[in-house]
């Protein structure tokens, strides 16, 4: 890693290069982790004042400037509210006969900007603002054809290889929009757009692991976010920690490591992060969905109220702001609402992968299950590797009564995301369904559950249960112990409880542990319903057992 001095200096160029190219989420980014960088007590005088946490100089000028950029790049969506296409043509018109290499970017930049908002409006027209169709950026041919000779002859800089990336990997030429993407990273490493562009070309390991990427500070931002999104929890959680050692007071590695402890699902770390986040930028919109997918799993009404409101008042017209309230309704039960708010985050951008999955969610909670799968599949559309839009297609299928279908979806969902236990517990209730009746497949679902944590106390009871009506009386006796000793842990009583003290006491009884079998029975004794006679019944016939074994010896 370089000094903190070196990367600061670098930052403050990247700024002004990548702002005075129209790359505003690029700049943005890099400001936000200029600010990032603990300040040397010795150099700092007044005149610094604009680079320290909490200084605003910084954050007034890019606290919007995303939407242009993010809305120019497909992965982050695309969404033309502000800028006319005219006005991207007139810009590209005013450069046409200009050469240098700023000019010929700028130029290139402008068409790919016209051509995606036309394309946006074809989409429109044809199919509604949320609906599909096969409309294309019709500049991209002749961007190809001009960038591709740009590269062959050696004038083309860093930037036009970023757009010259982006050209490639909308027209399906994945490959060498990856080359071309590294070629830019290489020349010019501060541009975090390209690097996003790249990651999203790196789908495997592999394929990450053959980038000849040159050493660089912004190599390690890149590959925690490539292992966050290949589901490497662990690894880019060390990057993260690795990196806060240079950019101590960063909020978007902060951010980055909340997403990564939620994925690994602590919560509880989670919720400590996003509310250090938020003293330290009450003003924060993004990532803020997540915290309040945290609030809503844990059923935090009062926070999750607070939270929609802050970020209603700061920007509405943000999708994250609108799923955030979306998930307000959603936990208050009025589903139509929710729905109603991720349909306006869908509008805002089209492709914002959070709110088609959440309203998959909804039309579950509504039993619309046709206009749900239709969600689902938006959500896989934009991300295949996006495990909770696969495990919803399960669940939908699954209302449907069609098991196969529902299987089919939830092994997806669980390649994607092994080590959640929710999905192989869903896999599990689909092979236990009369149409299938897999038992023996059910139980390595449960107990790859039992393996993965589950938090849900489901995969225990439901082995044992198998185990039992498979005839597996030892098993089953294995399975209720472990059960049991959980719910003492935990000082839950319930039907599991009196259902496991049950089958012990006579399964003990049968194996003449007669002692165990009492201690069984003799818990059982104290609750009231029906439990507590047969318990009874079960004592006096342990009793006259263990008489007939003393008095008559095998």
């Amino acid at each position: 890693m370089s000094s903190k001095e070196t990367c600061r200096t670098e930052l403050r160029a990247a700024v002004r290069h990548l702002s005075d190219r129209g790359l505003y989420s690029a700049s943005k980014w890099a400001a936000e982790q200029l600010m990032g960088i603990e300040q040397d007590p010795s150099k700092h005088t007044p005149s610094h004042t604009r680079f320290q946490r909490g200084s605003s100089s910084i954050r007034r000028r890019f606290r919007t400037a995303g939407a242009a950029e993010s809305s120019a790049t497909p992965s982050g969506g695309v969404s033309y509210v502000s800028t006319r296409r005219w006005e991207y043509r007139r810009a590209a018109h005013v450069l046409r006969d200009q050469t240098g290499k700023k000019a010929v970017f700028l130029r290139c930049y402008a068409l790919y900007l016209a051509g995606e908002k036309r394309k946006e409006e074809e989409m429109i027209e044809l199919e509604g603002p949320l609906g599909k169709s096969d409309a294309v950026n019709r500049e991209l041919v002749s961007l190809e054809r001009e960038l591709s000779t740009l590269r062959k002859n050696g004038t083309i800089d860093p930037f036009g290889l970023y757009i010259y990336g982006l050209v490639l990997k909308e027209k399906g030429n994945e490959n060498l929009a990856r080359s071309v993407l590294v070629e830019s990273v290489n020349i010019y490493p501060w541009n975090w757009s390209a690097w996003s562009e790249l990651q999203t070309l790196c789908t495997t390991i592999e394929a990450l692991n053959s980038l000849n990427i040159n050493n660089h500070w912004m190599k390690d931002f890149f590959l925690a976010s490539a292992y966050q999104e290949l589901r490497m929890h662990n690894e880019s959680l060390a990057k993260y920690e690795y990196l806060q050692g240079t950019f101590t007071f960063s909020n978007y590695i902060q951010a980055q490591i909340a997403k990564a402890q939620y994925n690994l699902r602590e919560f509880e770390q989670v919720e400590v992060i996003f509310e250090e986040l938020l003293r330290n930028d009450p003003y924060r919109i993004e990532d803020m969905d997540m915290y309040s997918n945290v609030l809503y799993a844990k059923e935090c009404f009062s926070a999750l109220s607070y939270l929609a409101h802050r970020v209603f008042l700061t920007d509405k017209y943000r999708p994250e702001s609108c799923c955030i309230v979306g998930n307000y309704y959603s936990l208050k039960g009025q589903h139509e609402k929710s729905v109603m708010y991720f349909r306006r985050a869908l509008k805002l951008n089209k492709n914002y992968l959070s709110a088609w999955t959440l309203m998959g969610h909804e039309y579950v909670e509504m039993k619309n299950t046709s206009a749900a799968v239709d969600a689902y599949r938006r959500a896989v559309d934009i991300n295949p590797c996006d495990y909770r839009a696969w495990y919803g297609l399960g669940q939908a299928y699954e209302m449907m009564g069609m098991p196969f279908y529902a299987l089919h979806y939830f092994k997806k969902s669980v390649f994607l995301q092994p080590n959640d236990s929710r999905l192989w517990i869903a896999m599990a209730q689909c092979f236990e369904t009369e149409q299938l009746h897999m038992l023996e497949e059910a139980i390595k679902c449960y107990k790859r559950a039992v393996n993965c944590n589950d938090r849900e106390a489901i995969a225990l009871h439901q082995l044992a249960k198998l185990h039992c009506e498979l005839g597996q009386t030892e098993e089953a006796a294995f399975y209720y112990k472990k059960d049991l000793e959980r719910m003492e842990a935990e000082e839950r009583e319930g039907p599991n409880m009196v259902e496991a003290l049950m089958f012990l006491a006579q399964h003990c009884k049968t194996q003449k542990k007669f002692d165990e079998a009492e201690v069984y029975c003799t818990r059982l004794l104290d609750y009231t319903g029906p439990e507590k006679e047969t318990a009874k019944s079960l004592l006096r016939g342990i009793r006259y057992a263990r008489d007939v074994v003393e008095h008559f010896p095998p």
